[in-house]
């Protein structure tokens, strides 16, 4: 980070603050026009925060050395060789590895997620004038076009409790640092704000529907390069939730079960179809290997633990098999939720997500005895939001708990499921909150009844 980057970024602040002005001018609740300016500016900070610690705190990750060099190499290629714009149109798996600028780095862009976000960075070269930390800040404004249309979908279903979601999804901090730079988490909760908002417009408040289908499939599509998984833990059960939602609109009994059996059975199959072309597609992690998937993901962690200060194990042996997955499966939701603990953080970064993570985990025991622990398990059933949120978060960290054995690499991959963790908490919260009141209002009519009938 040099002189140019700290005269440009104040500018292209300022035009990412006049376009978000002009779109919160639109808002009509006082609310939201609120909660939109904070998001902002907690975001420029974010994105303040990540290139500072990237360049002076701990420099050479993934973000430079990969995705920002490789990329401002690409770009310096075509703009001296127009001939090389062939290089943002083909597939990583058919790039000539002899143009890398770090021989190291071979091989990463077989993987098309890596090259995707090195090929980004590539075109924002050329409207950045190469800074790293205005690339950062457009990274982060992506992020947070999404994040912001995840905020309105949850606000629109529970508008009293704003200030919760608020906090669940515009305050947190590892989720705003991780998600404020030159990275695949970025695109990725930005991609799935989007894709939430979109497929709800068309669903199920009938709203530009063309339009809304259209980002819907470019999100889709996006996440299934970048990151299969959020996909694969994600679409049912959101699915499953609009179904269920649906459902409930039709008064009549006899239309509301045909509807929900013939709801289910289509968004069921249409979800294996999907995972099924994604997979062909897109090179996808398949389902009936996710145990082998695992197992050589583990290996890798296992084999650079020497080198990872940051590297942990999950206690339970794993030997690549199906039913040793389903028993690691606690341990992994254990560990993408509430670890690092205190004592296992050696570096700034993970000191600050273990401090995030022993708060959430105090506000889950929380939660599980002020609801009592019928009331906690019923609402996973039968409250739809919290059935849809609760579970894509546990099915979500499973996938990553069980393959991130590296807390530096941990607590960023989390970040997609954690706004839909704390936001199934805060509603089972509020749930027994509604239950205790309506017990004391009972009680109380009661004991009036009772004066009533004394005093008579």
């Amino acid at each position: 980070m040099g002189l140019t980057d700290l005269i440009l970024f104040p500018f292209y602040v300022l035009a990412f603050h006049l376009f978000f002005s002009w779109r919160r001018k639109r808002l009509d609740d006082p609310l939201l026009k609120k909660y939109y300016k904070q998001g902002f500016w907690l975001k420029v900070i974010g994105t303040v925060a990540f290139t500072f610690f990237h360049t002076k705190i701990s420099p050479g990750n993934d973000s430079t050395g990969l995705y920002f060099a490789e990329g401002v190499n690409i770009a310096k290629l075509i703009a001296g060789n127009f001939d090389h714009i062939n290089l943002l149109f083909m597939q990583g798996q058919d790039f000539d590895q002899s143009l890398l600028l770090n021989p190291n780095n071979q091989g990463y862009f077989r993987s098309e997620s890596n090259y995707l976000v090195t090929r980004l960075v590539s075109i924002l070269y050329f409207v950045s004038f190469g800074s790293y930390f205005v690339i950062n800040l457009i990274f982060s404004m992506i992020s947070f076009s999404g994040v912001w249309k995840l905020y309105r979908f949850f606000y629109e279903q529970y508008p009293r409790i704003h200030k919760q979601l608020a906090i669940a999804i515009l305050y947190l901090p590892t989720f705003i640092f991780w998600s404020s730079g030159i990275l695949k988490d970025p695109l990725c909760t930005g991609l799935l704000g989007w894709m939430t908002y979109a497929i709800y417009n068309v669903v199920y408040k009938r709203r530009r529907i063309i339009g809304n289908a259209i980002i819907a499939f470019l999100a889709v599509y996006f996440i299934g390069i970048i990151k299969s998984y959020i996909l694969i833990s994600y679409l049912p059960f959101f699915l499953l939730y609009l179904v269920l939602v649906n459902v409930n609109l039709i008064k009549r009994p006899f239309i509301k079960l045909l509807a929900f059996i013939g709801l289910l059975i289509f968004g069921t199959l249409g979800f294996f179809v999907v995972s099924d072309r994604l997979q062909q597609e897109l090179g996808n992690l398949a389902l009936d290997q996710l145990a082998e998937t695992v197992k050589m993901q583990q290996t890798a962690f296992i084999n650079m633990a020497d080198q990872a200060a940051s590297s942990f194990s999950l206690g339970v042996e794993f030997d690549g098999t199906n039913s040793s997955l389903v028993r690691m499966a606690p341990a992994a939701i254990v560990a993408t939720f509430y670890r690092p603990y205190l004592w296992e953080s050696k570096k700034l970064s993970t000191l600050l997500s273990s401090l995030e993570s022993l708060t959430l985990m105090l506000f889950t025991l929380y939660v599980f005895l002020r609801a009592g622990p019928l009331l906690f398990f019923t609402s996973l059933v039968r409250n739809r939001m919290v059935m849809f949120c609760f579970f894509f978060s546990v099915l979500f960290a499973i996938f990553v708990g069980a393959t991130t054995l590296n807390f530096g690499t941990l607590v960023r991959y989390k970040i997609p499921c954690m706004p839909f963790y704390v936001i199934a908490m805060v509603l089972i919260l509020e749930t027994a909150k509604k239950r205790k009141a309506a017990i004391l209002l009972k009680k109380a009519a009661l004991i009036k009844e009772d004066n009533i009938i004394i005093h008579s």
